[in-house]
Protein backbone atom coordinates (compact mmCIF):
# COMPACT_ATOMS: atom_id res chain seq x y z
CA UNK A 1 0.00 0.00 0.00
CA UNK A 2 0.98 3.66 -0.61
CA UNK A 3 -0.01 7.44 -0.18
CA UNK A 4 -0.28 8.52 -3.70
CA UNK A 5 -1.03 12.39 -2.96
CA UNK A 6 -1.30 14.65 -0.57
CA UNK A 7 -3.54 17.67 -1.26
CA UNK A 8 -4.09 21.25 0.90
CA UNK A 9 -5.97 24.34 0.15
CA UNK A 10 -6.52 27.53 2.57
CA UNK A 11 -10.21 27.88 3.75
CA UNK A 12 -11.03 30.64 5.36
CA UNK A 13 -13.07 30.34 8.91
CA UNK A 14 -13.53 34.42 9.51
CA UNK A 15 -16.02 35.86 12.10
CA UNK A 16 -17.12 38.65 13.46
CA UNK A 17 -15.42 38.19 16.43
CA UNK A 18 -12.70 39.16 18.67
CA UNK A 19 -10.84 37.82 22.46
CA UNK A 20 -8.55 39.90 24.54
CA UNK A 21 -5.68 39.74 21.66
CA UNK A 22 -7.32 38.63 17.95
CA UNK A 23 -10.09 39.54 16.07
CA UNK A 24 -11.20 36.61 13.63
CA UNK A 25 -12.08 38.85 10.73
CA UNK A 26 -9.29 37.36 8.88
CA UNK A 27 -8.93 33.33 10.02
CA UNK A 28 -8.12 30.53 8.29
CA UNK A 29 -6.78 27.33 8.27
CA UNK A 30 -5.24 24.65 6.37
CA UNK A 31 -7.70 21.25 5.29
CA UNK A 32 -5.57 18.39 3.82
CA UNK A 33 -6.57 14.91 2.29
CA UNK A 34 -4.15 12.32 2.16
CA UNK A 35 -4.96 9.78 -0.86
CA UNK A 36 -4.08 6.51 -0.15
CA UNK A 37 -4.58 3.34 -3.12
CA UNK A 38 -6.30 1.13 -0.19
CA UNK A 39 -10.16 0.59 -1.11
CA UNK A 40 -12.28 -0.25 1.92
CA UNK A 41 -15.75 -0.66 1.32
CA UNK A 42 -15.73 0.27 -2.07
CA UNK A 43 -14.34 3.72 -1.87
CA UNK A 44 -10.71 4.76 -1.52
CA UNK A 45 -9.13 5.70 1.88
CA UNK A 46 -8.71 9.26 2.09
CA UNK A 47 -7.51 10.82 5.40
CA UNK A 48 -8.60 14.18 6.00
CA UNK A 49 -7.12 17.11 8.62
CA UNK A 50 -7.00 20.81 9.75
CA UNK A 51 -5.29 22.69 11.74
CA UNK A 52 -7.33 24.71 15.57
CA UNK A 53 -9.01 27.83 14.85
CA UNK A 54 -6.80 30.96 16.24
CA UNK A 55 -4.12 30.02 14.27
CA UNK A 56 -3.77 30.50 10.15
CA UNK A 57 -3.44 27.66 7.64
CA UNK A 58 0.53 26.98 6.86
CA UNK A 59 -0.18 25.47 2.99
CA UNK A 60 3.04 27.06 2.29
CA UNK A 61 5.43 25.22 4.64
CA UNK A 62 3.14 22.42 3.80
CA UNK A 63 3.79 22.22 0.12
CA UNK A 64 7.64 23.66 0.31
CA UNK A 65 8.87 20.77 3.32
CA UNK A 66 7.06 18.49 4.59
CA UNK A 67 4.32 17.07 1.56
CA UNK A 68 7.58 16.64 0.03
CA UNK A 69 9.59 14.31 1.83
CA UNK A 70 6.60 12.10 2.56
CA UNK A 71 5.82 11.56 -1.26
CA UNK A 72 9.41 11.34 -1.84
CA UNK A 73 10.10 8.75 0.76
CA UNK A 74 10.13 5.12 -0.28
CA UNK A 75 6.50 3.50 0.21
CA UNK A 76 7.76 0.50 2.29
CA UNK A 77 9.55 2.83 4.98
CA UNK A 78 6.01 4.16 6.13
CA UNK A 79 4.64 1.17 6.98
CA UNK A 80 3.82 -0.51 9.90
CA UNK A 81 5.66 -3.86 10.83
CA UNK A 82 2.91 -6.02 9.01
CA UNK A 83 3.26 -3.75 6.15
CA UNK A 84 -0.53 -3.39 5.72
CA UNK A 85 -1.30 -0.13 7.53
CA UNK A 86 0.26 3.18 7.62
CA UNK A 87 2.53 3.86 10.30
CA UNK A 88 1.97 7.57 11.75
CA UNK A 89 5.38 7.95 13.71
CA UNK A 90 7.81 6.68 10.57
CA UNK A 91 5.77 9.11 8.70
CA UNK A 92 6.18 12.00 11.39
CA UNK A 93 9.77 11.41 11.41
CA UNK A 94 9.84 11.45 7.43
CA UNK A 95 8.39 15.37 8.13
CA UNK A 96 10.97 16.12 10.70
CA UNK A 97 13.91 15.66 8.74
CA UNK A 98 16.30 18.13 8.48
CA UNK A 99 14.36 20.24 10.86
CA UNK A 100 16.58 21.66 13.82
CA UNK A 101 14.87 21.24 17.58
CA UNK A 102 13.35 24.42 18.85
CA UNK A 103 11.99 27.48 17.47
CA UNK A 104 8.55 25.45 16.60
CA UNK A 105 6.54 28.53 15.47
CA UNK A 106 4.07 27.24 12.57
CA UNK A 107 5.80 24.54 12.01
CA UNK A 108 4.32 22.64 14.54
CA UNK A 109 0.76 23.61 12.94
CA UNK A 110 1.79 22.39 9.32
CA UNK A 111 3.01 18.77 10.50
CA UNK A 112 0.05 18.78 12.96
CA UNK A 113 -2.72 18.90 10.61
CA UNK A 114 -1.20 16.22 8.16
CA UNK A 115 -0.40 14.06 11.19
CA UNK A 116 -4.59 14.89 12.06
CA UNK A 117 -4.92 13.03 8.49
CA UNK A 118 -2.80 10.46 8.16
CA UNK A 119 -4.07 9.24 11.76
CA UNK A 120 -7.46 9.51 10.11
CA UNK A 121 -6.54 7.05 7.01
CA UNK A 122 -4.48 4.46 9.61
CA UNK A 123 -7.76 4.28 11.55
CA UNK A 124 -9.76 3.96 8.54
CA UNK A 125 -7.67 1.19 7.14
CA UNK A 126 -7.84 -0.80 10.27
CA UNK A 127 -11.06 -0.43 9.68
CA UNK A 128 -12.03 1.14 13.40
CA UNK A 129 -13.15 4.28 15.18
CA UNK A 130 -9.45 6.20 15.69
CA UNK A 131 -10.65 5.91 19.45
CA UNK A 132 -10.62 2.33 19.78
CA UNK A 133 -7.48 1.84 17.85
CA UNK A 134 -5.70 4.53 20.19
CA UNK A 135 -6.97 2.90 23.50
CA UNK A 136 -5.47 -0.75 22.20
CA UNK A 137 -2.50 0.67 21.40
CA UNK A 138 -1.82 3.20 24.26
CA UNK A 139 -4.68 3.09 26.58
CA UNK A 140 -2.68 0.81 29.21
CA UNK A 141 -3.69 -3.06 27.89
CA UNK A 142 -7.28 -1.67 27.59
CA UNK A 143 -9.83 -3.25 25.04
CA UNK A 144 -12.02 -1.04 24.37
CA UNK A 145 -12.65 3.02 25.16
CA UNK A 146 -14.68 5.10 27.00
CA UNK A 147 -17.08 6.33 24.68
CA UNK A 148 -18.14 9.35 27.05
CA UNK A 149 -16.32 12.30 26.91
CA UNK A 150 -16.81 15.67 28.72
CA UNK A 151 -16.94 18.86 26.47
CA UNK A 152 -17.77 22.25 27.93
CA UNK A 153 -19.13 25.44 25.64
CA UNK A 154 -16.65 28.00 24.58
CA UNK A 155 -18.03 31.38 23.65
CA UNK A 156 -18.49 34.70 25.16
CA UNK A 157 -16.60 36.70 22.32
CA UNK A 158 -16.30 40.13 22.32
CA UNK A 159 -17.90 41.62 18.91
CA UNK A 160 -19.51 45.60 18.52
CA UNK A 161 -23.11 45.87 20.11
CA UNK A 162 -22.91 42.79 22.81
CA UNK A 163 -24.18 43.79 25.62
CA UNK A 164 -24.94 41.86 28.68
CA UNK A 165 -28.39 40.58 27.46
CA UNK A 166 -26.98 39.34 24.41
CA UNK A 167 -23.98 37.09 26.27
CA UNK A 168 -26.21 35.92 28.68
CA UNK A 169 -28.69 34.80 26.07
CA UNK A 170 -25.61 33.41 24.09
CA UNK A 171 -24.95 31.25 27.40
CA UNK A 172 -28.38 30.29 27.65
CA UNK A 173 -28.45 28.55 24.36
CA UNK A 174 -25.67 26.29 25.33
CA UNK A 175 -27.27 25.67 28.60
CA UNK A 176 -30.05 24.48 26.02
CA UNK A 177 -28.10 22.02 24.40
CA UNK A 178 -26.87 19.95 27.12
CA UNK A 179 -23.67 21.63 28.31
CA UNK A 180 -22.95 22.15 32.22
CA UNK A 181 -19.57 24.34 31.83
CA UNK A 182 -19.71 27.57 29.39
CA UNK A 183 -16.69 29.16 28.53
CA UNK A 184 -15.96 33.41 28.57
CA UNK A 185 -13.83 35.86 27.37
CA UNK A 186 -11.75 38.29 29.77
CA UNK A 187 -9.81 41.18 29.07
CA UNK A 188 -10.62 42.73 26.11
CA UNK A 189 -12.56 45.48 28.66
CA UNK A 190 -11.42 47.46 31.71
CA UNK A 191 -11.69 44.99 34.90
CA UNK A 192 -14.58 46.42 36.23
CA UNK A 193 -16.52 45.53 33.15
CA UNK A 194 -15.43 42.49 32.59
CA UNK A 195 -16.85 41.58 36.45
CA UNK A 196 -19.91 42.73 35.46
CA UNK A 197 -19.94 40.23 32.44
CA UNK A 198 -19.06 37.79 34.48
CA UNK A 199 -21.36 38.20 37.06
CA UNK A 200 -24.47 38.32 34.52
CA UNK A 201 -23.34 34.47 33.70
CA UNK A 202 -22.97 33.49 36.82
CA UNK A 203 -26.48 34.82 37.82
CA UNK A 204 -28.63 33.18 34.91
CA UNK A 205 -26.13 29.56 35.32
CA UNK A 206 -28.27 27.37 37.43
CA UNK A 207 -27.37 25.14 40.32
CA UNK A 208 -24.50 22.15 39.06
CA UNK A 209 -23.33 24.64 35.97
CA UNK A 210 -20.01 25.61 35.99
CA UNK A 211 -18.49 28.86 33.85
CA UNK A 212 -14.80 29.16 32.98
CA UNK A 213 -13.19 32.48 31.49
CA UNK A 214 -10.17 32.85 29.52
CA UNK A 215 -7.73 36.09 29.07
CA UNK A 216 -6.11 34.65 26.10
CA UNK A 217 -2.24 35.32 27.05
CA UNK A 218 -3.26 39.43 26.59
CA UNK A 219 -1.76 40.14 30.96
CA UNK A 220 1.06 41.21 32.28
CA UNK A 221 1.75 40.12 35.39
CA UNK A 222 0.31 43.03 37.56
CA UNK A 223 -3.00 43.25 35.26
CA UNK A 224 -2.88 38.51 35.63
CA UNK A 225 -2.77 39.24 39.66
CA UNK A 226 -5.23 42.05 39.71
CA UNK A 227 -7.55 39.94 37.87
CA UNK A 228 -6.79 36.81 40.35
CA UNK A 229 -7.62 38.38 43.17
CA UNK A 230 -10.97 39.56 41.83
CA UNK A 231 -12.00 36.55 40.29
CA UNK A 232 -11.16 34.46 43.70
CA UNK A 233 -14.59 35.52 44.59
CA UNK A 234 -16.65 33.66 42.36
CA UNK A 235 -16.81 29.89 42.02
CA UNK A 236 -14.99 29.80 38.19
CA UNK A 237 -14.01 26.54 36.57
CA UNK A 238 -11.23 27.77 35.73
CA UNK A 239 -9.21 31.11 35.08
CA UNK A 240 -7.49 30.65 31.44
CA UNK A 241 -4.20 31.78 29.76
CA UNK A 242 -3.66 34.83 32.15
CA UNK A 243 -0.56 35.88 30.51
CA UNK A 244 1.91 34.69 27.11
CA UNK A 245 1.74 31.33 27.41
CA UNK A 246 5.53 31.31 27.57
CA UNK A 247 5.98 33.83 30.69
CA UNK A 248 5.87 30.50 33.17
CA UNK A 249 7.42 32.95 35.93
CA UNK A 250 4.54 34.85 35.47
CA UNK A 251 2.03 32.05 35.35
CA UNK A 252 4.00 30.51 38.68
CA UNK A 253 3.20 33.89 40.22
CA UNK A 254 -0.37 34.50 39.37
CA UNK A 255 -1.03 30.71 40.67
CA UNK A 256 0.47 31.80 43.71
CA UNK A 257 -2.32 34.49 44.21
CA UNK A 258 -5.16 32.41 42.62
CA UNK A 259 -6.13 29.04 44.93
CA UNK A 260 -8.84 27.97 42.46
CA UNK A 261 -7.86 26.03 39.42
CA UNK A 262 -6.25 27.78 36.95
CA UNK A 263 -5.92 26.39 32.80
CA UNK A 264 -3.28 27.00 30.07
CA UNK A 265 -1.42 25.16 27.54
CA UNK A 266 -2.96 25.88 24.20
CA UNK A 267 -0.16 28.04 22.77
CA UNK A 268 2.72 25.65 23.39
CA UNK A 269 3.55 23.76 20.89
CA UNK A 270 5.96 20.59 21.61
CA UNK A 271 6.52 18.60 24.23
CA UNK A 272 9.80 20.82 24.86
CA UNK A 273 7.32 23.73 26.07
CA UNK A 274 4.85 21.48 27.43
CA UNK A 275 7.55 20.30 30.05
CA UNK A 276 8.79 23.84 30.99
CA UNK A 277 5.66 24.69 31.84
CA UNK A 278 5.04 21.62 34.39
CA UNK A 279 8.32 22.17 35.18
CA UNK A 280 8.67 26.15 36.15
CA UNK A 281 4.59 27.61 35.50
CA UNK A 282 3.58 26.44 39.37
CA UNK A 283 0.72 24.43 37.66
CA UNK A 284 -0.58 22.05 40.14
CA UNK A 285 -1.56 18.67 39.42
CA UNK A 286 -4.34 18.13 41.52
CA UNK A 287 -6.55 20.82 40.28
CA UNK A 288 -4.97 22.62 37.05
CA UNK A 289 -6.03 21.91 33.76
CA UNK A 290 -3.75 21.56 30.39
CA UNK A 291 -5.03 22.90 26.83
CA UNK A 292 -2.24 21.33 24.93
CA UNK A 293 -3.83 20.81 20.89
CA UNK A 294 -2.58 18.41 19.12
CA UNK A 295 -3.34 19.91 15.81
CA UNK A 296 -1.80 22.70 16.91
CA UNK A 297 1.91 20.88 18.50
CA UNK A 298 2.95 18.66 15.87
CA UNK A 299 -0.10 15.99 16.11
CA UNK A 300 -0.70 13.24 18.14
CA UNK A 301 2.56 11.89 17.54
CA UNK A 302 4.50 14.74 19.80
CA UNK A 303 1.32 14.30 21.83
CA UNK A 304 1.94 10.95 22.78
CA UNK A 305 5.33 11.86 23.97
CA UNK A 306 3.69 15.00 25.70
CA UNK A 307 1.21 12.40 27.62
CA UNK A 308 4.47 10.29 28.77
CA UNK A 309 6.29 13.46 30.13
CA UNK A 310 3.14 14.39 32.04
CA UNK A 311 2.89 11.00 33.78
CA UNK A 312 6.51 11.44 34.54
CA UNK A 313 5.79 14.46 36.15
CA UNK A 314 3.00 13.18 38.36
CA UNK A 315 -0.03 14.26 36.11
CA UNK A 316 -3.01 12.37 35.56
CA UNK A 317 -4.29 12.62 31.52
CA UNK A 318 -7.69 12.83 32.87
CA UNK A 319 -6.20 16.99 33.76
CA UNK A 320 -5.82 17.95 30.02
CA UNK A 321 -8.74 18.81 28.26
CA UNK A 322 -7.42 19.94 24.92
CA UNK A 323 -8.30 23.34 23.20
CA UNK A 324 -9.75 23.68 19.12
CA UNK A 325 -12.94 22.45 19.58
CA UNK A 326 -12.31 19.40 16.59
CA UNK A 327 -13.42 15.89 16.02
CA UNK A 328 -9.49 14.78 16.70
CA UNK A 329 -9.19 15.72 19.96
CA UNK A 330 -12.69 14.01 20.85
CA UNK A 331 -11.13 10.86 19.79
CA UNK A 332 -7.79 11.40 21.76
CA UNK A 333 -10.26 12.28 24.67
CA UNK A 334 -12.08 8.99 24.68
CA UNK A 335 -9.33 6.68 23.19
CA UNK A 336 -6.41 7.83 26.08
CA UNK A 337 -8.58 8.84 28.82
CA UNK A 338 -8.82 12.92 28.79
CA UNK A 339 -10.51 14.95 31.12
CA UNK A 340 -12.66 16.22 28.06
CA UNK A 341 -12.37 18.35 25.24
CA UNK A 342 -13.42 22.19 24.30
CA UNK A 343 -16.49 22.55 21.96
CA UNK A 344 -17.46 25.97 19.78
CA UNK A 345 -21.21 25.09 19.33
CA UNK A 346 -22.03 28.08 16.96
CA UNK A 347 -18.31 29.20 15.75
CA UNK A 348 -15.57 28.21 13.05
CA UNK A 349 -18.11 25.92 11.23
CA UNK A 350 -18.38 23.56 9.35
CA UNK A 351 -14.67 22.72 11.57
CA UNK A 352 -15.91 22.80 15.15
CA UNK A 353 -18.15 20.80 16.12
CA UNK A 354 -19.95 16.81 16.27
CA UNK A 355 -21.07 14.62 13.61
CA UNK A 356 -24.86 15.27 12.74
CA UNK A 357 -26.82 13.51 15.82
CA UNK A 358 -24.17 13.55 18.37
CA UNK A 359 -25.88 15.65 21.47
CA UNK A 360 -24.65 17.01 24.56
CA UNK A 361 -26.38 15.47 27.80
CA UNK A 362 -25.63 16.76 30.98
CA UNK A 363 -22.07 17.97 30.18
CA UNK A 364 -21.11 15.03 27.97
CA UNK A 365 -21.35 13.33 24.05
CA UNK A 366 -20.87 9.92 23.00
CA UNK A 367 -18.51 8.73 20.84
CA UNK A 368 -20.08 7.30 17.26
CA UNK A 369 -18.81 4.27 16.01
CA UNK A 370 -17.59 5.54 12.40
CA UNK A 371 -14.18 4.60 11.07
CA UNK A 372 -11.11 7.21 11.03
CA UNK A 373 -12.27 10.29 13.54
CA UNK A 374 -15.47 10.62 12.18
CA UNK A 375 -15.25 13.44 10.04
CA UNK A 376 -17.64 11.21 7.29
CA UNK A 377 -20.62 11.58 9.99
CA UNK A 378 -20.96 15.72 10.07
CA UNK A 379 -22.24 16.18 6.32
CA UNK A 380 -21.41 20.27 5.71
CA UNK A 381 -17.93 19.38 7.20
CA UNK A 382 -17.40 16.26 4.34
CA UNK A 383 -18.54 18.31 1.64
CA UNK A 384 -16.03 20.55 2.24
CA UNK A 385 -13.53 17.34 2.69
CA UNK A 386 -14.74 16.05 -0.87
CA UNK A 387 -14.84 19.20 -2.74
CA UNK A 388 -10.50 18.67 -2.38
CA UNK A 389 -10.06 15.10 -2.12
CA UNK A 390 -12.11 14.39 -5.83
Amino acid sequence: MRILEIRERTAPISSPIANAYIDFSKMTLSLVAVLTDVVRDGRRVVGYGFNSNGRYGQGALMRERFIPRILEAPPETLLDAGGDNLDPHKLWAVMFTNEKPGGHGERSVAIGTIDMALWDACAKIAGQPLFRLLAERYGGGRASADPRVFVYAAGGYYYPGKGLDNLKAEMQGYLDRGYSVVKMKIGGAPLADDLQRIEAVLGMLPRGCQLAVDANGRFDVRTAVAYAEALRAYDLFWYEEAGDPLDYELQREVTSHYPKPMATGENLFSMQDARNLIRYGGMRPEIDWLQFDCALSYGLVEYLRTLEMLRAHGWSPRRCIPHGGHQMSLNIAAGLGLGGNESYPDLFQPYGGFPDGVNVENGYITMPELPGIGFEGKADLYREMVALST
